[in-house]
């Protein structure tokens, strides 16, 4: 087992069928382009190699702001199937953490879908702690921006 960063155009195709599992809607003809797009604003992927296979993969990238200080912050975690309870999720998570010291970071994050019940037994056996809730509103672009003075808002329903 193997965990390194895929720099290359083919290390970063070799990492979508795992990451085809999280992310279902990106198209195998874009995944390239939208992850060298995320490089250039600081995303990295790391994968985890058994036997020349690509077998779990993270997407992350180093942050810092007032609230957490410099972090790092896992945007994409996730094992094929088949490999999943074999402990290849949590070496990959442990590399992360290692990581992230090594930065300098002073917490690892991470959101998980509340629907993804299994996600949370794993992080939390891994030592994470359920620290707040994220909210998300859709912005509309085809919705006209209402303008309250200079103050632009998104309009709403």
């Amino acid at each position: 087992m193997h965990i390194r960063m895929a720099t290359t155009d083919v290390e970063i195709a070799d990492c979508f069928p795992v990451m085809r599992e999280l992310r279902p809607h990106i198209a195998e003809d874009q995944f390239l382009s939208l992850i060298r797009s995320q490089i250039t604003s600081g995303y990295r992927l790391a994968f985890v190699q058994v036997m020349d296979r690509v077998i779990a993969v993270a997407g992350f990238r180093i942050g810092e702001n007032l609230a957490w200080g410099r972090f790092l912050y896992v945007d994409d975690l996730v094992t094929l199937p088949a490999h999943r309870s074999k402990s290849y999720g949590a070496k990959l998570l442990s590399w992360l953490l290692e990581l992230a010291a090594k930065e300098g970071c002073q917490q690892m994050h991470l959101d998980s879908g509340i629907q993804r019940k299994d996600a949370h037994r794993f992080y939390e056996r891994e030592g994470m702690t359920m620290a707040s809730f994220h909210f998300v509103e859709n912005v509309a672009p085809n919705k006209a921006l209402q303008r309250d003075g200079d103050t632009p808002l998104v309009a709403r329903p």
